[in-house]
């Protein structure tokens, strides 16, 4: 028989985060797949997990792991899968591990838990009934204008994902691509103790960060485009 393939949420930032079912996979799993071997062993030094035998899964090596991988299932073994950060699969490495799996009839179990996008959008004020989750951008600042003009009309709120360094050149392209007065809000740093939540006009926060440098993970999300605009 076939192993399971647990896609297993863990912290974003909090220690405590973790849920319990959480725990008990990753000590009952035959395998564990990291996104990067340093957090991966990290964590499960954390929580006390023994050593097992530990696989990375990332950009670099996605098509030859997920073979491997593919193959330890089929051995009966069951694997799970965590990324750095928050829900794997979902904007991070393991969706060719996840189709290949399907495709083999291999059962998928995801273990809920943490994940940065739900808490940003509930802190934000902005509307939660319907959101466009668009994830990265392109890094290239012609490209990703293009980009964000193409969306610019989309009336329900948008949420960003984007690397540390990135910020002030994405508020600024916001504020071309959709207007100076477009509310936006950044989450800095969620579920950690220097927690920060910034909210105001694309341009307001634009000159405040390029003002005031500050490193961490966000998450970027910017209102609809208001009724008559």
């Amino acid at each position: 028989m076939n192993g399971i393939l647990y896609l297993v949420a863990t912290p974003i930032g909090n220690w405590d985060d973790i849920t319990f079912r959480a725990l008990r996979i990753l000590k009952e799993a035959d395998v564990i797949v990291f996104e990067e071997y340093r957090e991966g062993k990290r964590l499960l030094s954390h929580y006390n997990i023994p050593e097992k035998l530990n696989e990375t899964l990332n950009e670099h090596n996605e098509e030859e792991a997920s073979s491997r991988i593919i193959q330890y299932l089929k051995q009966g073994k069951n694997v799970a899968l965590i990324s750095d950060a928050g829900t794997p699969v979902f904007a991070d490495p393991g969706k060719l591990l996840a189709r290949k799996a399907i495709a083999e009839r291999i059962d998928l179990i995801p273990i809920p838990g943490p994940s940065s996008i739900l808490p940003a959008l509930v802190l934000s004020g902005f509307p939660t009934d319907e959101f466009l989750f668009y994830g990265f951008l392109s890094p290239k600042s012609d490209v990703r204008l293009h980009e964000l003009h193409l969306i610019k009309d989309v009336d329900r709120t948008i949420i960003f994902l984007e690397a540390p360094y990135r910020l002030v050149p994405l508020l600024k392209d916001i504020s071309i691509a959709f207007g100076g007065a477009r509310l936006v809000s950044v989450a800095f740093d969620l579920t950690m103790e220097n927690e920060q939540i910034f909210r105001g006009t694309a341009n307001e926060l634009y000159m405040h960060f390029e003002k005031n440098k500050i490193k961490g993970e966000f998450v970027l999300l910017v209102e609809g485009r208001p009724a008559g605009e």
